[in-house]
């Protein structure tokens, strides 16, 4: 809008004409004296145009910038928000001693696949070299926090085709020590199991990244991994959003509230996931 040549009113200096008009600026003549005001601010504090339909106009001007500027003030409210309630989340999970990496994924293979949803026992696998050899892995990041994820890749598959099956919580009395069977106690409630057609849309890698090198794709050995706290949520989420059944819908949001709780996560704020494949 060019104001050039436009009289005003000003609340003091009385009558006078714009003669320059510069994208944050307006200079006006008062009877040869020359005021610069600051654009548009000016128009909505003590200068009034006289030209009625410009005036109006100007005014549609105001009514954009304000809702504008109270979009990004609640942009700016919610981002402080998130801050501190990541900040908060963090100081808690320093305070109870909860990694930020207390999730563990297993590669379970083809045996385990037709009978891990029966009886619900996941092994930890054993160690294969060293004195230790023999012995179950130990697993001493996991707590009555951590969640198990189910994941499964056929040998004919890619690795980037590696999907999750289901989910659990771990026993809510666990300490991470392993017993001799090398099995990780799991909660008798909270359970997830994924049929065939939603495993096809659950990637593994759309929520696992590798912070040193991100682009890579490979798990070439071992039962399990740790897995962070934010994409188990990231995942649960997705399944959520993914189920058709009212009821399974609800158990999954007793599993993510329950998750959350206990991993100091605000289930309303959890980024999207940017794993390797996103």
């Amino acid at each position: 809008m060019n104001l050039i040549n436009e009289e005003i009113t000003h609340n003091v200096f009385g009558e006078g004409n714009i003669v320059e008009h510069e994208e944050s600026f307006i200079t006006v003549d008062f009877n040869k004296n020359l005021k610069r005001f600051v654009y548009p601010d000016a128009f909505e504090n003590f200068i009034t145009l006289n030209n009625r339909s410009m005036a109006e106009s100007l005014e549609k001007v105001f009514v954009e910038r304000r809702a504008e500027e109270k979009i990004l003030e609640k942009k700016r409210k919610e981002e402080k928000a998130i801050q501190v309630l990541e900040q908060q989340r963090r100081e808690i999970l320093k305070n109870h001693k909860i990694h930020e990496s207390s999730q563990i994924v297993f590669w379970l293979d083809q045996e385990r696949q037709s009978d891990v949803f029966t009886d619900w026992e996941v092994s930890t696998g054993s160690i294969q070299s060293g004195k230790n050899k023999g012995l179950p892995n130990p697993v001493t990041r996991l707590r009555p926090n951590s969640a198990g994820i189910l994941t499964v890749r056929t040998p004919d598959q890619v690795e980037t085709e590696r999907t999750i099956l289901g989910l659990f919580m771990v026993g809510d009395t666990f300490t991470g020590s392993i017993g001799e069977d090398g099995l990780v106690p799991t909660h008798p409630e909270y359970r997830i199991q994924l049929t065939e057609e939603e495993a096809e849309k659950m990637l593994f890698w759309n929520y696992y990244r590798n912070k040193n090198y991100p682009d890579r794709t490979s798990w070439n050995s071992g039962t399990f991994r740790y897995f962070d706290n934010i994409w188990t949520a990231q995942i649960l989420q997705d399944i959520i959003t993914l189920k058709t059944d009212e009821e399974q819908i609800k158990e999954a949001k007793e599993f993510m509230d329950y998750f959350c709780k206990l991993n100091a996560i605000d289930m309303n704020n959890i980024p999207e996931a940017e794993g390797a494949l996103r």
